[in-house]
């Protein structure tokens, strides 16, 4: 089995997340937006679910004092009266067949192995559990990405990354399907929050704790004159008539379930008890024969 690409410092997603904790209340409007959004999917389910477990502790979903809340710092121990683990998210000590349900909120798109990651949560369910998750997708912070990116060009005549890459809509249903998932449903939000300033907009992400992790972290320009022309085109190109910009956040849904002997299946090829041409009330042709005028 191939290794999984390191793109992210998981120690760098650490320390960020934990030195955000301390005034995370001032910057975690997206946490509790989402939040919100997360328990109105889990309250159109209609089950009780015993063994509940939280994946991320920056406002976990479920709040039951049974649940158990995981995160990959300390730092949040003391915002939630639950049981608190400290755990990787890609190394998941967890007993197999264990949980009920297993709600994220914001906290995978950090992983190096983000299928590996799931394959865990799926192993960790019991048949017919519940994994409920939303984390940031492809298009989060486009408008910084590209002005960042233009600013690098333009002082060096190159340019790194300098915005964490995320998931594609488009391979989020895959990604559960490969992990062993049944009943796969991906959908997207774009939520976009207007700043005065670019600087207004990194502050926000460094009070969340989501401001870049990445392993290779491009040094050729000096951060203060990069980011100082990279707001200045980000005005230039994305600022609206009351001079404010916009950054958008897209949030990718994922919901899946562990396989059990209990949940719908489709029919086999041939096995269909009716035929189309009665529900329609019209009339069946044989393969090559033409239908003719009605008189």
């Amino acid at each position: 089995m191939s290794q999984p690409i390191h793109i992210f410092d998981r120690k760098r997603v650490r320390q960020k997340r934990s030195r955000a904790a301390a005034n995370f209340c001032e910057h975690d409007f997206l946490f509790r937006e989402i939040k919100d959004r997360l328990t109105d999917r889990l309250l159109d389910i209609d089950r009780a679910f015993e063994v509940t477990f939280n994946l991320g502790a920056r406002h976990p979903v479920i709040t039951e004092r049974t649940a158990i809340t995981a995160d990959l710092t300390t730092a949040y121990r003391k915002t939630v009266a639950l049981p608190y683990l400290v755990l990787d998210e890609e190394f998941l000590p967890i007993a197999k067949n264990s949980l009920d349900l297993v709600v994220s909120n914001l906290c995978l798109h950090w992983t190096n192995d983000l299928p590996g990651t799931l394959l865990q949560i799926c192993q960790a369910l019991k048949p017919d559990g519940l994994f409920l998750a939303a984390f940031l997708g492809g298009d989060t912070l486009i408008e910084l990405r590209s002005s960042l990116m233009e600013a690098e060009m333009e002082i060096t005549g190159g340019a790194g990354p300098r915005v964490s890459p995320f998931a594609d809509i488009r391979d989020a249903g895959g990604l559960l399907q490969r992990a062993g998932f049944a009943l796969p449903v991906t959908d997207q939000d774009k939520i976009t929050v207007t700043y005065d300033n670019a600087f207004k907009l990194m502050a926000d992400l460094r009070g969340m704790g989501e401001s870049n992790a990445l392993v290779e972290m491009p040094r050729a320009v000096p951060r203060r004159l990069l980011f100082a022309r990279a707001a200045e085109i980000y005005h230039e190109r994305f600022a609206n008539d009351e001079g404010r910009i916009p950054a958008t956040f897209e949030v990718l849904y994922l919901h899946g379930w562990t396989p059990a002997d209990t949940q719908p299946k489709p029919l086999k090829p041939g096995s269909a008890r009716g035929r189309l041409a009665d529900a329609l009330n019209s009339l069946e042709l044989s393969a090559g024969e033409k239908a003719k005028p009605q008189t």
